[in-house]
């Protein structure tokens, strides 16, 4: 009933939001003296406002073009290169391609962005991997004949991603995907698939929410799973592909979103109205770009959406070694030769600083020396892979660790350039997360592949 509320109110703002582009135009029509005045500025702003804050945000695209790789300028192309009914596999083709770079999969949060949340990610990443990653569909968009979607599928799309791309391909989760990354490669360890990943990079994960809680978790504790049931999960309205099909509509995570930082919000809309009536373009931009992408929403599968927060938020089945995934245990300690990073930032407020980490204990069996953990100060949840911080201060070091990963996996010697002090990689059990003499992956791996070859 609520979803068709919504429906209805949206329709029947239509005639208004009509009016607003119209009067929008109307009074920034150089034709008109009035659009010179500060009124007539006030006018337009009101109206670009009111039109931004009642539209429907349609699902954003990357937008990469051309990007540099080794200097050169050269196109990029989305490609889907295998789909299923939740999920398509997409890669980023490069007009130059740079032969030995590593591949690497990228798994975006199902948490209602769209994939293109992660477009700072996937840009800073793209000159020095081969880039895919996964597109999450929307679920209102997904027949019901198509079944369900819950955690344990949401592991499985992980295994066949990986095996799609075949033996030596690096993982990258950022935030919620954490959890079922870390199953489906300790089963894959467990099975000695030979396709699971050379290293696997673990960003604001919600590992252990034991672990320094912070309001998401108080959230999800103080409320029993029938609360969520009831209040959050809704059926999809007939007009879409999945009419009929149970959801946790993209609406209301967006109205939950926002309420955790309603003032912020509020005051960001009222200083785009400012910067239209002062004439300030370039700060207007920047409203604009943020907000499209955060407008944009999509519906989750109410059956991953609620075992999710049962199993892993609630019941902390992964932390407590309780994680069952198509009647099997998932157990991180089958993990022996997967390098495991994880990253976190130190002002993250949705997983706190510890909760990603504690998959270092969970991986009891993982050599110290195929580990790292980076903890980035004055950094919160979204800063931790995106903005300025990402670029500058955490992409160097998941690169140069993937690097060294790749080297390790295809049995090739390191260049001494590429090896090296991993600058703020924090100590793990009293020893470097590289290797117990402090000098980082890539001596260990010199001196492994040293021994080998000799």
């Amino acid at each position: 009933m609520l979803y068709d509320l919504h429906e209805m109110q949206h329709a029947a703002l239509t005639p208004w939001r009509f009016m607003a582009h119209t009067m929008h135009g109307l009074y920034t029509n150089p034709w008109l003296p009035a659009s010179y005045t500060r009124v007539g500025r006030q006018i337009a702003a009101g109206a670009a406002l009111f039109e931004r804050m009642t539209r429907r945000y349609g699902k954003p695209r990357f937008g990469f073009d051309h990007i540099e790789v080794n200097g050169h300028r050269t196109w990029v192309e989305e490609v889907t290169v295998y789909d299923l009914p939740f999920c398509d596999l997409v890669h980023f083709k490069r007009g130059l391609e740079a032969p030995g770079q590593p591949r690497v999969l990228v798994v975006a949060p199902m948490s209602g962005h769209y994939a293109t949340l992660l477009r700072g990610t996937v840009e800073a990443l793209l000159p020095d991997h081969d880039i895919y990653i996964t597109d999450w569909v929307n679920a209102r968009e997904v027949p019901p004949d198509e079944g369900r979607f819950d955690f344990d599928t949401y592991v499985n799309y992980v295994r066949t991603f990986l095996t799609v791309l075949g033996p030596g391909t690096h993982i990258l989760a950022v935030c919620q995907p954490s959890v079922p990354v870390l199953a489906a490669v300790s089963l894959m360890a467990e099975d000695n698939d030979p396709c699971r990943p050379a290293s696997m990079v673990l960003m604001g994960g919600p590992i252990d929410t034991r672990v320094n809680p912070t309001e998401v978790n108080r959230f999800a504790d103080s409320h029993d799973m029938e609360w969520f049931s009831k209040n959050l999960i809704h059926t999809v309205p007939g007009q879409y592909l999945g009419r009929g099909r149970e959801v946790y509509p993209g609406f209301l995570q967006l109205s939950g979103f926002m309420a955790m930082n309603m003032d912020r919000h509020v005051n960001a809309h009222l200083d785009y109205f400012n910067h239209l009536v002062e004439g300030d373009g370039d700060s207007a931009d920047q409203h604009r770009t943020f907000y499209d992408e955060y407008l944009s929403v999509m519906d989750l599968s109410a059956d991953f959406f609620l075992e999710t927060v049962e199993r892993i938020f609630k019941n902390h089945e992964l932390a407590e070694g309780k994680l069952v995934v198509d009647n099997r245990r998932v157990n991180p300690g089958a993990i022996t030769d997967v390098f495991l990073m994880t990253v976190e930032g130190e002002r993250d407020d949705i997983t706190g600083p510890g909760q990603t980490s504690a998959a270092h204990d969970l991986c009891a069996n993982l050599p110290p020396s195929l580990r790292q953990h980076h903890l980035q100060p004055k950094v919160g949840h979204y800063g931790i892979f995106n903005g300025r911080r990402w670029r500058e201060d955490i992409l160097p070091h998941v690169r140069k660790f993937i690097i060294e990963a790749d080297f390790a996996a295809a049995g090739r010697v390191l260049p001494p350039a590429a090896a090296g002090s991993h600058g703020h990689a924090e100590v793990l059990g009293g020893q470097t997360p590289h290797g117990d003499d402090g000098n980082g992956v890539g001596e260990f791996v010199r001196r492994v592949w040293e021994v080998l070859l000799a």
